[in-house]
This record gives structure tokens, C-alpha cells and sequence, in this order.
């Protein structure tokens, strides 16, 4: 194979292959005997059809496979050779001029991995604001329960049902007159003016009497989790089975046992824990933050532009996603393009920090076990019921770059906390309202050279002051997600499948539950890179 370097310029490379016609015609040779021994043709005996029959039957087909092992093959030799570490995938380009039987020229073009620096991790200080469980917002939560845990009674004969009622329903949905999957329900309870249904679809029950059948005309939202159903108008005949009217619910023993606790203590204990967890993730999101502005400030160095990009998407993604929900959705999104500069510098930080992470990791023996990969799977597929999660398990066995995905926000973690390890770490009482006003402060930001923060410090100290929304979502961008993986990426990472959700006219599939002791809340998964092969050409 002759290799003839047409770029290098930063971390740019772009190379053109040529693979000599004997090497592909010997590669389908090859695969004439493998198959042969089960080709099947009338007049011959099994295994006995000539190699030239083989050839007119199958050639297009067994050159088609050959040529793209051989470019395969062939960027793989050029990777090792050249000793690159491609930031994703290469893009492969087979000549339009090439024709069978001669040598076939390809263009391969990448972004290498920048070599990353000696990582400066001595002399790390951090803060950790630590924040007792407050008994005033335990009680305050556990009202607040008890007003989300109403007694339904029924309302008198012939009473109309009214916002704030529940009324209990039998329905079915259709689209363009015909049913569709999971659109059929019945005795579904529904507290009207809840918002908990797709809109317009409870505000059409109010006045609704038992006995009476609606037709409701709704639409789904363009967000709605079902391809099919996104933005479809639909009929939902809903025929009212009940109404039934709240009355208060004390706080009281028998509160606790509704919920299937043995007393009102443990109600309590049970939410003392949960804020404790809360107050934990937050005291670990800003000493974790502080580590990242930290190490931001000692580290700078180019990185791969094609990674940033891909980050800026999913960044960008993510935060038009929110806004889509906001009360004035396109209001949020204007603001949003106002600054996708700053977001641009995020994503760079992002990709800058998940490398220089992960080098930290590899130098100094942060791994995954195999107990702890089977954990995360096991996690992951907990989600997924009956055929859906043998088809995830199935998928992340046999792709690695799923298990890739699944390891990363895990690896971080863990990385994280040997850096903490090194750390000198001082102790600070705070009250929640600090820690919460700390973390969306501007003026507690550590500035660094990517930030994209005004570094003069002339200026006399300013009071702390909680940021906007627009704010507070950009300093999660700054501390969540750092593609981290467990050694620098080298591809792109296909998501996993979806989860299933039904197509019904519930708006949001989370319901209200009774607290419950929770680990810490895992953190939204990076993307991280492994290795893939090469593509297979395009002609």
C-alpha cells in the first residue's frame, strides 16, 4: 500500500492510500475458497461448483466486501504506521473514478488527538461547604407531601367536575380516525388543572358530569416521546366514570402508614435522608467545580475542532430541548443564540477537560472493574421490561461503544475523587441557601484561560448575587459532562435505544411518589469515544 501525506496543518491530517489491484483480487480469491464449501448450484455436488462459477455468481458482491476489508485494513495499517489517534472517526473517500481490477486510491481524512500535557495536579485547595439537614424543611417537605397526597371523596350526584377535581375515566384515542398503540385506557384517575396530560386534553373534562362521553381534541406536542404521534392531531373519547372532590390530609401516624411506612418518624427519617443525599450532590457539584476552574486555569491546549463541534451540538441540543418548555419558548431560544459564542467556549473547555482527565485517569490507574461494569449494566437495563431489555443488554454486549457510554459518567466520577484524594481539602459551614447561591454566583467563578470571563481583577470585590436561569444553565454546562472516557476518545459514540414510553396522553411519565432512600444522583452521561473501525468507503 503506498501512503502520500496531502495535509498536516494543526492537528489536521488528511492522506491519500492506494491499494494495489493484486492485493483486492487476492483478497476475493480468498473468499471464493472460504465459501466455496457451501456454495450450492444445480449439476454440481456440494462443494464442487469451479471457482469461476463462484465468481460469476458472487464476484460483485465478494469485491464489494473485499474492497472495503482492504480500505479497512488499510487505515488501521496507516493509524498504526503514522501513530495517530484519530479524535473521531475518519472519513473515508474511495475515488469516483475507481473501477475494478485496478488500484483504488482513497482519501482519508482526521482529527488527530493533541498530545496531552503533563497534567499539574499538585497543590490542589479546595472548599467544602458542608450543610446540615434543616428540620424546618423537612417539615416544609412533608406538608408539602401531604397536600400531593389528597383524599378523594365523590362528589354529590350530578356535581360538575371543576378544576382541582379528580375525575376517573375510560378513553381511546385516534389519529386520522384510526386507533393507534397504547392510546386506550380505562378507570384513569386525573386531577383536572394538574397539567400532568398532553394540553387542551383535562381542560376539556372541566364541567364533565358521570355518565357523560367527550370528545376531546388535542394535539400532541412536537416533543411528545412517540415518532408516530409528534405533532399528530388526535380525538380522544374519554366517557367519565366518577368525580371526586380532595379533602386535606393531615400529617399525622396515619399519614405515614397510608404510605406504607410504620409511623410518622420514619416518614421523616426517610426525608432527612433524601435532603442530606441532595445536600451531599450539591457540596460534591461545587467542590467539583472548583477542581475543573482549577485545572482549566493550569492546562491549554489545542483540541480537536471536530470535537468541539459535536460538543457545541449536544450542548446546544440540550439547552433548546429546555427551552421548548419555558413559558415563552421562543423568547428562551432567542437568548439562547445570542450566546452561542460563550457556549462554544464551554464545549471547547468541555472536550479540553475530558481529555486532560482521562490522561490523569490512564497515568495513574483509574479503571472500571468488571463487578462495577455489571452493576452499570444491570442499572442501565433496569429501566427496559420483557423484550426491550434483552434487546439493550443485547446491545451493549455486542457494541462496544455502548458499554463505552455506559462506563464514562462512572470513570469521571472516579477520576474526580482521586483528585480529590490529593487534594487539601478544608471544611466550611454553610446553610443550603449559600451552597445554592455559591454555585450560580458569577463572582464565585475561578476564572481560567477558556472560560470566557473577563480576567481583570482591578475592580473592587462585588456582593455574590444568584445568577438568572440563563446563567445557572450555563455553569451546568460548565461542570456537567466532560466527555470523559477511560483513555482519550478515538470515535464517535452511537446512543443507546430510547426508552420505550407509551403513547398515551400523559405529558411527562414521572409520577409522584412516596420518599425514598436514593444514591446519589448519577450525573448526565457524557459522551465518551472509543475505538471503531473504519467506515467502509463511499464511492
Amino acid at each position: 500500500m503506498k501512503t502520500v501525506e496531502t495535509e498536516n496543518e494543526g492537528l489536521k491530517r488528511a492522506f491519500m492510500l492506494t491499494i494495489p489491484a493484486e492485493d483486492i483480487e487476492a483478497r476475493v480469491e480468498d473468499e471464493v475458497k472460504r465459501i466455496a464449501p457451501q456454495v450450492r448450484m444445480p449439476g454440481f455436488r456440494p462443494g464442487k461448483v469451479p471457482p469461476n462459477l463462484i465468481r460469476k455468481m458472487h464476484g460483485e458482491s465478494l469485491r464489494g466486501d473485499a474492497l472495503n476489508t482492504a480500505v479497512q485494513d488499510g487505515v488501521q495499517q496507516l493509524l498504526t504506521e503514522q501513530n495517530i489517534r484519530p479524535a473521531l472517526q475518519p472519513q473515508v473517500e474511495l475515488d469516483e473514478g475507481y473501477e475494478p481490477g485496478k488500484d483504488a486510491e482513497v482519501t482519508v481524512r482526521l482529527e488527530a488527538l493533541p498530545e496531552v500535557p503533563a497534567a499539574n495536579i499538585e497543590d490542589i485547595a479546595i472548599d467544602r461547604l458542608t450543610v446540615e439537614a434543616d428540620e424546618a424543611a423537612v417539615d416544609e417537605q412533608l406538608q408539602q407531601l401531604a397536600n400531593s397526597s389528597k383524599d378523594w371523596t365523590d362528589a354529590a350526584e350530578g356535581q360538575a367536575a371543576a378544576n382541582g377535581d379528580q375525575v376517573v375515566i375510560d378513553f381511546e384515542g385516534k389519529v386520522g380516525g384510526k386507533a393507534f398503540e397504547g392510546g386506550k385506557g380505562e378507570d384513569m384517575a386525573v386531577e383536572l388543572g394538574s397539567g400532568q396530560l398532553i394540553p387542551g386534553f383535562e381542560d376539556q373534562l372541566v364541567g364533565a358530569r358521570v355518565g357523560e362521553t367527550r370528545d376531546l381534541n388535542v394535539t400532541f406536542p412536537a416533543d411528545y416521546p412517540s415518532e408516530n404521534l409528534k405533532g399528530q392531531a388526535a380525538v380522544f373519547t374519554a366517557t367519565v366514570k366518577a368525580v371526586k372532590t380532595a379533602s386535606e390530609r393531615k400529617v399525622d401516624e396515619d399519614f405515614a402508614k397510608s404510605l406504607g411506612l410504620q409511623d410518622l418518624d420514619q416518614l421523616k427519617g426517610l426525608i432527612r435522608d433524601q435532603q442530606t443525599q441532595e445536600l451531599n450532590r450539591l457540596t460534591r457539584t461545587h467542590m467539583k467545580r472548583q477542581l475543573l476552574d482549577l485545572l482549566a486555569s493550569r492546562h491549554d491546549f489545542g483540541v480537536p475542532e471536530s470535537m468541539v463541534d459535536a460538543e457545541f451540538q449536544n450542548i446546544i441540543a440540550q439547552l433548546r430541548h429546555e427551552a421548548s418548555h419555558e413559558e415563552d419558548p421562543q423568547a428562551a431560544l432567542a437568548e439562547i443564540e445570542k450566546e452561542t459564542s460563550e457556549y462554544r467556549q464551554i464545549a471547547e473547555r468541555r472536550v479540553r477537560l475530558g481529555l486532560l482527565l482521562s490522561e490523569i485517569g490512564a497515568q495513574n490507574g483509574v479503571e472500571i472493574n468488571e463487578q462495577e461494569m455489571r452493576a452499570l449494566i444491570a442499572q442501565a437495563a433496569s429501566q427496559y421490561q420483557g423484550k426491550d431489555r434483552d434487546a439493550f443488554l443485547r446491545y451493549v454486549q455486542q457494541e462496544p461503544m455502548a458499554a463505552a457510554q455506559l462506563r464514562a459518567p462512572l470513570y469521571e466520577d472516579k477520576v474526580v475523587d482521586f483528585l480529590f484524594s490529593k487534594a487539601s481539602i478544608t471544611d466550611r459551614a454553610a446553610t443550603r441557601a449559600e451552597l445554592e447561591a455559591d454555585l450560580e454566583s458569577e463572582e464565585g467563578h475561578v476564572h481560567g484561560p477558556d472560560c470566557g470571563h473577563d480576567h481583570s481583577h482591578d475592580s473592587k470585590p462585588k456582593a455574590k448575587k444568584a445568577a438568572s436561569k440563563k446563567d445557572a444553565a450555563k455553569k451546568a454546562a460548565e461542570v456537567d459532562g466532560a466527555p470523559v472516557a477511560e483513555e482519550p476518545a478515538k470515535g464517535s459514540v452511537e446512543k443507546a435505544p430510547a426508552k420505550p414510553k407509551p403513547a398515551k396522553p400523559v405529558k411527562d411519565a414521572a409520577a409522584s411518589k412516596a420518599p425514598e432512600a436514593k444514591a446519589e444522583e448519577k450525573p448526565a452521561a457524557a459522551k465518551p469515544a472509543a475505538r471503531k473501525a473504519p467506515p467502509k468507503a463511499k464511492k
